[in-house]
């Protein structure tokens, strides 16, 4: 399978069907296969066969970082939240073989919705877009309120020192990617070891939880479906929260974000009143230190930034826009920075 939009006819294709055929229960083609937008992780495809729309996950071709890109893993939580509160894809098979298409990968069923990119919601009125807000509030929450061993995920991560193993996590994945030296990033390398709070709260965690990762329903604003999951893990939900909770300390500009913007107007809630909210659905005491759970999740994201940006130097981006949304890791690890300066005067 190609990263072209459209594939049809050839070898690799004909594979691909083969395996679907013996595999997906029902699946009948003939198939056509087309690349989905976004996935600057892991290319997307739609598949669309007489029995129905499907999706395909699959890792990128060529060298890759260690434990990135784990579709496996993806696939596997999927699985064993189908049925919970938390609204996500049908899985059908996951392919392990690389002969098949050249990669990993897993198929599921295509979830009609919205993907919506600007957390401003442009096309909404205030009302539908509070609703909108409270919904991804109320999702996030029902993931972290599952209990991992009551799903069978209770050997999907290590529950103990969740936030240390972050810190060393994306130090290496941030090595492993560095492409010219970044002092702010050095800085919050320094800083973070030292200053770890409590780390006592266990639960599922879905590592990249924000707006476009969710799909909304066609015509209502409701969440119908949570999408790529591969970076969850057992840990701390708090640290999971944060990170989603980035869109209201970046700019529109910088990272679909909404600092500077009249929340009021858009009908939006403003950071404290969302954290409540959370706190409140889940039963969490609010965290000791906050501040340093946004500043662990700011270093997370540059980190993965500097891999979109590492691979798109080595032409190995699974998205032609890779090389603009990477440059952006340096912005924001100097927005962290920031934090950490402001907290000494």
């Amino acid at each position: 399978m190609t990263q072209a939009g459209h594939v049809s006819g050839g070898p690799e294709t004909e594979r691909l069907v083969s395996w679907l055929e013996q595999n997906v229960a029902g699946f009948a083609g003939p198939v056509a296969v087309t690349k989905l937008e976004g996935g600057q992780s892991n290319p997307t495809f739609r598949i669309t066969a007489s029995s129905g729309d499907y999706v395909l996950r699959r890792k990128p071709m060529g060298p890759l970082l260690p434990s990135a890109h784990a579709v496996d893993r993806e696939f596997r939580v999927l699985s064993a939240l189908a049925g919970s509160a938390v609204p996500v894809p049908k899985v059908h098979a996951l392919c392990t073989d690389d002969a098949v298409i050249g990669s990993m990968f897993y198929v599921m069923d295509m979830v009609p919705g919205r993907t919506c990119w600007d957390p401003r919601l442009p096309a909404q009125s205030p009302a539908e877009r509070g609703a909108i807000f409270d919904a991804m509030n109320r999702t996030i929450a029902a993931i972290h309120s599952i209990d991992p061993q009551s799903v069978g995920l209770s050997d999907f991560g290590r529950s103990e020192g969740y936030l240390q193993r972050q810190i060393a996590r994306w130090t290496r994945q941030y090595r492993a990617s560095e492409l010219e030296g970044n002092p702010a990033m050095e800085r919050i390398i320094a800083w973070l070891p030292r200053n770890v709070p409590r780390d006592d709260l266990s639960r599922i965690v879905h590592g990249d939880y924000r707006l476009d990762n969710v799909l909304i329903h066609p015509t209502e604003p409701r969440i119908v479906a949570v999408l790529d999951w591969e970076l969850s893990t057992i840990g701390n939900p708090l640290a999971d929260f944060a990170y989603h909770m980035l869109t209201w300390r970046f700019a529109p500009e910088l990272f679909r974000g909404l600092a500077g913007e009249d929340l009021e107007a858009l009908g939006i809630p403003d950071e404290q009143a969302y954290l409540e909210t959370y706190l409140d659905r889940t039963g969490f005491d609010m965290p000791q230190d906050w501040e340093f759970f946004l500043i662990l999740s700011m270093f997370r994201i540059a980190s993965i930034l500097q891999g979109i940006s590492k691979r798109a130097r080595e032409g190995n981006a699974a998205d032609d826009d890779a090389e603009r949304v990477g440059a952006k890791a340096l912005p924001i690890s100097r927005i962290a920075l920031d934090i950490i300066e402001a907290r000494k005067r």
